[in-house]
């Protein structure tokens, strides 16, 4: 995992409308309804997707993943088997609102013996994981030492090993819905270095075998360090040397030290890449298959800082129409000994802290970011992302989603200062919650009008009026409920 700052954020396309946007009149002369205008920009979507609309599209999935939350949420555990699962772990995880967990399928672990493979400890963790329904991403990955001389996998010898492995553990797991990822930023992490054609020699291969042995499997890569220099030209040249052929998504890591809406550009150079080298009407979707913040270690992070970019991270995502997004870390590696200050810093990504409580619940005490993952996950439980409204500056952001309850909006701005924007909604009052939870209140809009006052804190609308606040404001009791 490797972590720069880089590029500026940018402003998506967006459609105006010359009354307000969000009103929910009680009377003729008021705004339009706010059910008016989602209907608007739902109907702006499928022209979008069927190509009648403008020329700005997003980008399109296919087969199974999604953009809805929390399915599009996961956290990878890579490192964890060793202590894994334990009791009441999954548990907490699930309740954390993750779908998708992602761990390295370690090639040394599994065959020890030249063409004998355990696979033992997988099973344990997939049974575990299907009790909550939690989908699993294993990072096809390992420098095995009965091959190469430990080296990563360039020989004809080597590499024919490599996937009579893969070919073995596709069989083995086949038909419960796992991602298979080409190894783990071979831009950096391939032994003795950096080997770009040794590389996509064995994606191709590998990309042959799942497609021989079990061709509904899903397989993607790279899984590129995004930060490291050089990156982009590694990415192209496996899209030249036609591994879209076989990859169902691209996964990237786009570490960086500045805040999640500066990825945006990185994104929109990806997907075109993609749409360049992709074979004619396949439409595949970029996936950051890792990327978290630390809780200490960084300057200026902490514990509250890291909450408050997770959420951030997973509405960005949503807003760019990310399917998946996998965060590092679950836990500070509570499994791996702290012999360094490098392994105590690179340790700060975990959402929980690492001591496990056995008969507790939960089993490990959260951090700022557990509980920010958790909100959003009920906040905005079965919704889609809709739109950016056009309020504010750019600088602040304002997401529309839409759900079976109702439609909800995240607001949160990344200037220095408070910002104050009006929300046109109808007279009444409306449920606000914060990042982690921890605080609602009921603000109320007077004369079709809500004062909302933005921070780098992300917070929840819930845009249903409570229509008794709206009597008792009139009786006196206006201003901000507690």
């Amino acid at each position: 995992m490797y972590k720069i700052s880089l590029f500026l954020m940018v402003g998506m396309l967006l459609s105006t409308a010359a009354q307000p946007l969000l009103a929910a009149p009680a009377r003729p002369s008021a705004a339009p309804a706010l059910s008016m205008y989602l209907h608007a920009c739902l109907d702006e979507r499928k022209q979008l997707r069927e190509g009648t609309g403008p020329a700005v599209s997003p980008v399109r999935h296919s087969f199974l993943f999604t953009s809805r939350v929390p399915q599009a949420m996961g956290v990878d555990i890579a490192g964890t088997l060793g202590c894994f699962p334990r009791p009441g772990e999954m548990r907490m995880l699930a309740a954390g609102g993750f779908h998708w967990v992602r761990m390295n399928f370690d090639w040394p672990g599994t065959e020890r013996m030249k063409g004998r493979y355990d696979f033992h400890p997988y099973d344990q963790l997939l049974a575990a994981l299907r009790r909550y329904h939690i989908r699993l991403l294993l990072m096809l990955c390992g420098n095995n030492p009965l091959y190469d001389h430990g080296l990563s996998p360039a020989t004809p010898q080597a590499r024919w090993a490599f996937c009579r492995w893969v070919a073995a553990a596709v069989r083995h797991f086949r038909g419960h819905g796992i991602m298979w990822e080409m190894w783990n930023e071979p831009n950096g992490a391939w032994s003795p270095r950096k080997n770009v054609r040794a590389y996509i020699k064995l994606a191709l291969a590998v990309g042959k075998t799942i497609r021989r042995v079990a061709p509904r499997e899903l397989y993607v890569g790279p899984a590129l360090a995004d930060s490291w220099i050089g990156a982009r030209k590694f990415l192209r040249q496996c899209f030249q040397a036609g591994l879209l052929n076989y990859w169902d998504a691209v996964t990237i890591h786009p570490y960086r030290l500045s805040g999640p809406e500066t990825v945006v550009p990185v994104y929109r150079h990806v997907r075109a890449l993609i749409a360049r080298y992709a074979p004619p009407g396949r439409n595949i979707p970029v996936i950051p298959g890792e990327w978290g913040y630390a809780s200490s270690g960084w300057t200026h992070y902490n514990a509250a800082r890291q909450g408050r970019m997770l959420a951030r991270e997973f509405l960005v995502n949503l807003w760019q129409g990310i399917p998946l997004t996998i965060w590092f870390d679950w836990d500070d590696f509570g499994c791996y000994p702290r012999t360094s200050a490098d392994v105590v810093s690179y340790n700060m990504y975990g959402i929980v802290h690492p001591a496990y409580h056995a008969g507790r619940n939960p089993v490990f005490d959260p951090k700022p970011a557990y509980l920010a993952a958790r909100t959003l996950a009920t906040q905005l439980a079965g919704c889609r992302f809709v739109k950016r409204l056009p309020i504010g500056g750019a600088d602040d952001y304002l997401l529309l989603f839409h759900g079976p309850q109702g439609n909800r909006l995240a607001a949160w701005t990344t200037s220095r200062r408070v910002r104050e924007v009006v929300l046109p909604l109808a007279s009444g009052g409306y449920r606000l919650t914060n990042e982690t939870g921890a605080k609602t209140r009921t603000l109320v809009a007077r004369a079709d009008k809500l004062q909302l006052s933005l921070s780098h804190d992300p917070e929840y609308i819930d845009l249903r009026r409570i229509l008794h606040r709206r009597r008792r404001a009139r009786r006196g009791h206006g201003g901000v409920k507690g």
